[in-house]
């Protein structure tokens, strides 16, 4: 008997994740309002095509420059207290915004302005949010929250923008802003009432510079990970342009205004929500590449139907398949990264790939914008459904990692060693040494394994990672790394999952002898060692 698909509703079981769900709901919804009203306002203010893309462009600009630091301290810090501040700050600059709007002061330039500042409170909060959803639902249930958040996003998509079309032809922009700045108490509120449990005691907090090179780190030596970051960025880079000229294609429609510009938004977002719903069913049928290429196909169809439509509804049609292929890459991308990143640096991670994708929605909205300026926005829209085909073929080179559930909670299995000479948190460096006899036949295998090893260590913060054979007793061979410090050796230790785990258990049973491979730790010290100590330049006693 065949089992029965999971509900894509199933995390609404869960009270916390459910409330923050519906909040977040509603401030989309006044979000997209206020995109609204502000890329119709731009065209009021000027008849520039690229300063009209470039409202997008500021809105994706900080996440692409700032998400890194937003996910070293979704990492380091609770995820409710930073939320909190990103909600605040984000209410403050749209208050001013509807200020300056009520006053008459807005200005190109400081359109473009309040919607960075705007962008960077969005570039605090999202990696914080994304990253608290595998705290709140079951890691089983990680696809299918992902998902419900995709369609809450895109509820309010397929009805926010005509309602601001309305909002913004009847009242003007100053009330869609109006309307964004009532949005974000809800959200507030229900982060208030939040209590998440309280985090346990553990290593000092890492410096945010270190903590933000730490993910670089981990996502560079995760090839699988390298591969959903290059593709994201392409798609970024090639869809954006639909979205960035959607107001000026609009206005040149007969009739056309702020309430048909809603309206075609709506009807992107409508496509939007229909793709994730069907997502799961998609998952089960197709692998990720397969997805992933029909996504660029889809959204290539949908760019040049509006470029080249005369017809709002065909452009509408047009905008639901582009809205459906929108949410599957995007949803498959971040389900991705989420089920292949433990839990210690998923902030960092997701405000990576947010990067990568932000990074191209930021320079294909300028690029877009450049080529409607010079060529026409028609032109612009069908080189753009050309390069989202070049995209789909790009997976032939750097195909989208299948979906595997890895293990990647903390093995948990390290205890601080037993040492016979008392040093501080901050001694260092330590360097770790692995003795391991291996028989000749099975140097070839323990070669393939102890790359993996290699990788895995790098990835974690080891440096300096070296393999030893002895040219005397040849079946010897020594891995060795090196630590800066006792705490850092210790953090490098409760980072390794189950999942890493396994390619321990491999060196072991490759390992020959009565005894398991031995583990030597020690301090590294120059040979003026007593001089720093005379200076005050160690803080480990003899």
């Amino acid at each position: 008997m065949a089992k029965d698909r999971p509900s894509v509703l199933q995390p609404l079981q869960h009270g916390t994740f459910r409330n923050i769900w519906v909040a977040n709901l509603v401030s989309s919804f006044g979000a997209l309002i206020q995109g609204v009203g502000a890329a119709w306002m731009m065209t009021a203010l000027t008849n520039s095509v690229d300063l009209v893309a470039l409202v997008q462009a500021s809105t994706s600009l900080p996440i692409m420059l700032f998400s890194l630091l937003g996910g070293a301290i979704a990492d380091n810090f609770p995820r409710r207290r930073v939320m909190l501040v990103a909600q605040f700050f984000m209410l403050a600059v749209s208050a001013l915004l509807t200020l300056s709007a009520l006053l008459g002061l807005i200005t190109p330039w400081l359109l473009l302005t309040f919607t960075f500042l705007i962008g960077c409170g969005t570039a605090l909060n999202n990696p914080s949010w994304q990253a608290s959803v595998g705290d709140l639902v079951p890691r089983s249930s990680v696809g299918s929250a992902v998902a419900l958040n995709s369609i809450g996003f895109n509820l309010s998509r397929s009805l926010g923008p005509a309602v601001g079309g309305i909002i913004v032809a009847v009242a003007g922009a100053a009330a869609a802003f109006a309307v964004n700045l009532v949005s974000y108490l809800g959200l507030l509120f229900v982060l208030l009432r939040w209590k998440p449990a309280p985090a346990p005691a553990g290593l000092p907090r890492e410096a945010v510079g270190a903590a933000m090179f730490a993910g670089v780190r981990y996502m560079a030596l995760s090839p699988q990970l390298g591969k959903v970051l290059v593709r994201s960025f392409i798609f970024g880079l090639t869809a954006s342009s639909v979205l960035a000229l959607l107001p000026v294609v609009a206005s040149q429609i007969p009739g056309g205004g702020p309430l048909v510009y809603g309206l075609l938004l709506g009807a992107f977002g409508l496509g939007a929500v229909g793709g994730a719903l069907i997502s799961a069913r998609l998952a089960e049928q197709f692998s990720s590449e397969a997805i992933v290429r029909l996504a660029f196909v889809g959204f290539a169809i949908c760019a040049a139907t509006t470029g080249l439509s005369p017809s709002p509804w065909l452009t509408g049609v047009a905008l639901m398949l582009g809205g459906a292929c929108w949410v599957l890459a995007l949803t498959l991308f971040n389900v991705t990264v989420q089920l292949s990143t433990p839990r210690w640096v998923v902030g960092r991670s997701l405000s990576l790939y947010q990067t990568a994708t932000f990074a191209g929605l930021a320079a294909g909205s300028w690029l877009w914008g450049v080529a409607g300026e010079e060529f026409g926005v028609s032109n612009a829209l069908v080189a753009s459904a050309i390069a989202l085909v070049v995209g789909a073929g790009v997976g032939l080179l750097l195909s989208i990692p299948p979906r595997v559930m890895l293990d990647l909670d903390p093995a948990n299995r390290w205890q601080e060693p037993q040492i016979a000479l008392p040093i501080e948190p901050r001694s260092g460096p330590i360097v770790i040494s692995i003795e391991y006899k291996i028989r000749p036949q099975d140097v070839r295998e323990f070669l393939r394994v102890m790359a993996d090893r290699k990788r895995v260590r790098m990835r974690d913060g080891a440096r300096e990672w070296v393999l030893r054979r002895d040219l005397s007793e040849t079946d010897v061979w020594v891995e060795s790394y090196k630590s800066p410090t006792w705490t850092e050796y210790a953090r490098h230790n409760q980072r390794l999952t189950h999942a890493d785990e396994v390619i321990g258990e491999k060196l072991r049973n490759l390992h020959q002898g009565p005894e398991r491979p031995v583990v030597r730790r020690m301090i590294e010290r120059p040979p003026n060692w007593f001089a720093a100590i005379a200076a005050n330049r160690t803080i480990d006693p003899p």
